[in-house]
């Protein structure tokens, strides 16, 4: 049976939009509410508390603090009883009067606006737990999604170029309470040389993000992220060694999930020494390595295609194929990775609708033994220099990927094209993500509902069908899954296939593909300019 929760503004206070909040997260944290209204008299709010058999009563007053003292001092005489009998007492007001409400010590917990959301809900869900078994801050991905929803779990990428600054950084962000998961980006030796010293060049220390060298370096990390909202820690899984890699973020970071390639992280982009074929294998077999010990694993795939502008089919045939590899190597939880803005120029209903495509092809894999979580962000290279257009990019970016319902939002912080974030970047980011994701959640406009997006994510859906059958034929014989197979993976980009411009020259890959927008699409076109279709892209390969 739910608890039940009464709430109110006393006194001469009609100000309700707080009281209102705090009962819409508790319904939301599993709590039967009852909200009284404005100019509530002391006596009928104790009332309606006995009559509903209330564990917890919500007071709110946001007038004059001198007034506002003396009206709880006669609230706390007046409800002695209930609290003797185990009631628990909330207060809401403006800090001043939040302050005096602290010092006299009748409420449980005492607000005043400042708080992120996550300390009510983790008041409210505390009170819902079993006697002695407060729930706070839960240490695994799927644990914190489910105690934090409806909203999503918020993640931003944080690593400064020395190991002193990244320790402060990490610190400032998990006592500021705004993030669930801090994504460690280390330099490029860690990922590819970290066993490896004699590979590592001193001239590339901090070179794109933090320069861990041991293990050490790692707890130090973690250690530091031991407070405020206990965020998750997460890394990417290099470029090299890849299994003792995962145990070392396993034992030093907990890792909250994986995040791997299928098609990079190798010589094709020139972030690690594998071949493509290479990479894959390997890749594979770092998902079975996670997937056997339930850790949940990300295929950031698609948006690598975006990022070389990529035409949108063969973003969603990537995302298909991410996911398809996850689940065939024995992966149970899978986050599904939707970059936005990718490439820059996309308008918002096409952007959306490749979005929408994704999640649609992949949709039948799910299942009791393979769960789709979505986790979307705003595009990498989509941010303009000029700081207050920045900001504006992401509120609206992070609008639009709302109409997805993410349980995971990677926040790209505003700075991106000027600098690395550091930790008051972050919070500044998360705060502005935070603003955009209540507006949504209060009630957003069904932007899946609009028929060109509809019928935009139809023609996506027909177009990748024909390149995953493209895909399948290349497979030798003997070959049971084509899809699986690294080799016939490697044909497929060899081939041209799966192509993208930024390919051109490359000598693992095709590159010939041409691309532009269209109508706020990322489409195959001619030299003419003129857009071509997939069927008849593939018939000239």
């Amino acid at each position: 049976m739910k608890r039940t929760v009464v709430a109110a503004a006393i006194g001469e206070c009609v100000h309700v939009a707080g009281v209102m909040n705090f009962l819409r997260l508790a319904e939301a944290s599993g709590w039967r509410t009852v909200f009284l209204g404005p100019a509530t008299p002391i006596s009928a709010l104790l009332e309606a508390a006995k009559r509903e058999n209330a564990q917890m009563v919500g007071v709110s007053y946001r007038l004059t603090p001198e007034t506002g003292e003396r009206l709880l001092a006669e609230f706390a005489e007046e409800a002695d009883d209930l609290r003797a009998a185990g009631v628990k007492f909330y207060f809401a007001g403006t800090p001043p009067l939040a302050r005096r409400a602290r010092v006299m010590g009748f409420f449980d917990a005492v607000f005043d606006g400042s708080e992120e959301v996550e300390e009510v809900i983790s008041s409210l869900k505390e009170d819902t737990a079993a006697e002695g078994e407060p729930l706070r801050y839960p240490q695994t991905t799927m644990e914190r999604i489910e105690w934090k929803a409806p909203y999503p779990l918020l993640r931003h990428h944080f690593g400064l170029p020395t190991m002193k600054d990244s320790l402060e950084g990490v610190r400032e962000i998990a006592e500021a309470r705004v993030l669930d998961v801090i994504s460690l980006g280390v330099d490029q030796d860690a990922q590819e040389n970290f066993f490896h010293p004699e590979r590592q060049d001193p001239r590339r220390t901090g070179a794109g993000g933090v320069p861990v060298r041991s293990a050490e370096d790692y707890r130090a990390l973690y250690e530091a992220s031991r407070c405020g909202n206990y965020p998750l820690l997460r890394t990417y899984s290099g470029t090299d060694d890849f299994i003792p890699l995962a145990e070392v973020f396993m034992e030093t970071i907990n890792n909250a999930w994986c995040a791997i390639p299928l098609f990079w992280f190798n010589q094709m982009d020139g972030r690690g020494p594998w071949d493509v074929a290479g990479s894959i294998s390997e890749h594979q077999k770092v998902m079975a390595w996670y997937g056997e010990r339930g850790v949940p694993v990300e295929l950031n795939e698609p948006h690598h295609w975006g990022m070389r502008d990529a035409p949108d089919v063969i973003c969603v045939v990537s995302a298909y194929l991410a996911a398809y590899n996850a689940k065939a190597f024995g992966v149970r939880d899978y986050i599904a990775q939707l970059m936005f803005n990718s490439p820059p120029g996309l308008s918002d209903v096409m952007d959306l609708a490749k979005m929408a495509a994704m999640l649609r092809i992949i949709s039948p894999l799910e299942s009791a033994d393979f769960r789709i979580w979505r986790q979307t962000r705003t595009g990498l290279l989509s941010y303009p220099l000029q700081p207050d257009a920045a900001r504006a990019h992401l509120a609206a970016s992070l609008y639009l990927q709302m109409a997805l319902q993410p349980q995971i939002v990677h926040i790209v912080g505003h700075t991106e094209a000027d600098h690395a974030a550091t930790g008051e970047d972050v919070i500044e980011a998360a705060r502005m993500a935070r603003r955009a994701i209540d507006n949504a959640l209060r009630g957003a406009p069904d932007m899946l509902a609009d028929p060109v997006l509809q019928a935009r994510v139809e023609t996506l859906l027909s177009e990748a069908k024909l390149t995953l059958n493209a895909i399948r034929g290349l497979a030798a014989s003997g070959v049971e899954d084509a899809l699986a197979d690294a080799e016939t993976l490697t044909r497929a980009v060899k081939l041209g296939i799966l192509d993208a411009p930024h390919l051109r020259n490359n000598r693992f890959a095709r590159g010939e593909v041409r691309t532009a927008i269209v109508g706020g699409a990322c489409l195959v076109v001619n030299e003419e300019g003129r857009a071509v279709s997939e069927r008849e892209r593939l018939s000239l390969l």
